[in-house]
C-alpha cells in the first residue's frame, strides 16, 4: 500500500499560533497571488485598481499624515504621563519640606 504524504500548507509554512500571525500569513499569500496575477496579466480590475491606488501620491500623503497623527498622539500620551510624574514629585517635595520644617505631616487615606 502506498504511503500517504502529509498535505502541505502553502510553501511548507505551518499556521501561526496567534490570530495576528495567521492574519499576516494570509495577507502575505494574498499579496503573492496578486503579484503573480499582475505579472501573468490575469489580475482582475479590482486588484489592478487596488495597487494603482497604493502607488498614488494621494495614498503616500495619506500614509504620511496617519504616521504624523500617530506620532502626535504618542507625544500627547508622553506629555500626560510626564505631567503625572511631575505632580508626584511636587507632592513628595512638599512633604519633605514640611517634615524638614518641623510641621506635622498628615496622610489622607483614600477609601
Amino acid at each position: 500500500m502506498a504511503e500517504k504524504k502529509p498535505q502541505s500548507r502553502g510553501r511548507g509554512r505551518k499556521p501561526a499560533e496567534t490570530l495576528e500571525g495567521r492574519e499576516s500569513q494570509l495577507v502575505s499569500l494574498a499579496v503573492d497571488l496578486a503579484e503573480r496575477q499582475l505579472s501573468e496579466g490575469t489580475a482582475s480590475a479590482q486588484v489592478i485598481s487596488h495597487y494603482l491606488k497604493l502607488g498614488s501620491t494621494r495614498e503616500r500623503l495619506e500614509q504620511e499624515r496617519l504616521e504624523r497623527e500617530n506620532a502626535l498622539l504618542m507625544a500627547r500620551i508622553e506629555q500626560i504621563e510626564s505631567g503625572k510624574r511631575i505632580e508626584e514629585l511636587y507632592a513628595t517635595a512638599l512633604e519633605a519640606m514640611r517634615s524638614y520644617s518641623g510641621q506635622e505631616v498628615f496622610e489622607i487615606e483614600d477609601d
